[in-house]
C-alpha cells in the first residue's frame, strides 16, 4: 500500500490545520482528524450541481454561485450541465485551497478554471450574496460541513436565519439553493422553510457508484 504524503498545509483562523495529502494519483483534503473530501468521492458534490440545474433547464444567460472550490467536482458538474452561455462564479475563501487547484491537484481540475464561463474569486460567499439582490438564478453551497460546520464558526452564519434571508434576497424568481450536507438537519430543513423556500431534500451517495456514505442536497425554490 502506498502511504500518504503531505504536500502542503494551512492554518486556518480557528486554529486547526487544513491539510492536503496525497497517495498515488489520489488526494485528500484533511481538517485536523476529518477528512473534507477525496478526490475518489465526487458523487454528493456533482448531484449538488446537477439537482440545480436540472431545475432551471434551458434558462438563457443562467447565472450560478458556488460557494466552496473544493476539488473542483462541483464545477466540473455545472460546466457539464449548463449551456454556453452560462456564468459560474466560484467564491473559495482559503487562498491556499486556490493554490492547490492550480498547483498539486491541478491534474484533478483539469482545464475546468480556465473556461470562459468561470470566474474564480478569492471571497467569502457569504459577502456575495449578502450584497446581491435577485441577481443570481442558482447559489450551490459546499462550504464547510455543512450547516453542522467544522472549519470556522463564520461559516454558521450562512445556515443561520439571517444567513438564509440572504440567500433568498439574492436569488432571482424561481431561483435554487442548493445545498450540501454530511448528514440530515431537520432544523436547518424548518429555517429553509421559515425563510420563504419550498424545500426538498435529497440523500445521496458519497461515491458516484452510489455506495459510501449518505450525504444530504437540500434543493429550496424561491417562488415567484
Amino acid at each position: 500500500m502506498i502511504p500518504w504524503e503531505r504536500l502542503d498545509a494551512v492554518m486556518l483562523e480557528d486554529g486547526v490545520e487544513l491539510r492536503l495529502m496525497r497517495r498515488g494519483t489520489e488526494f485528500s483534503i484533511m481538517l485536523g482528524s476529518n477528512e473534507l473530501m477525496n478526490s475518489r468521492l465526487s458523487g454528493s458534490e456533482e448531484a449538488l450541481a446537477n439537482l440545480a440545474a436540472d431545475k432551471l433547464p434551458g434558462l438563457p444567460g443562467l447565472r450560478m454561485l458556488i460557494g466552496g472550490l473544493g476539488m473542483g467536482f462541483t464545477l466540473r458538474a455545472a460546466l457539464k450541465a449548463l449551456g454556453d452561455d452560462a456564468r459560474i462564479t466560484v467564491a473559495e475563501l482559503v487562498p491556499q485551497v486556490i493554490a492547490w487547484a492550480k498547483g498539486p491537484m491541478s491534474p484533478v481540475f483539469g482545464a475546468c478554471l480556465d473556461d470562459p464561463r468561470v470566474a474564480l474569486a478569492e471571497a467569502d460567499v457569504g459577502d456575495l450574496i449578502r450584497n446581491a439582490r435577485d441577481e443570481w438564478d442558482a447559489i450551490v453551497l459546499d462550504v464547510d460541513n455543512g450547516p453542522d460546520g467544522l472549519t470556522r464558526q463564520g461559516n454558521d452564519a450562512l445556515y443561520s436565519a439571517a444567513g438564509l434571508g440572504a440567500a433568498h434576497r439574492a436569488l432571482s424568481a424561481g431561483g435554487i439553493f442548493s445545498v450540501w450536507s454530511s448528514a440530515p438537519d431537520a432544523a436547518f430543513t424548518r429555517r429553509l422553510k421559515q425563510a420563504g423556500f419550498t424545500v426538498t431534500e435529497v440523500p445521496t451517495r458519497a461515491s458516484t457508484k452510489k455506495r459510501g456514505a449518505r450525504h444530504m442536497i437540500w434543493l429550496a425554490v424561491k417562488q415567484g
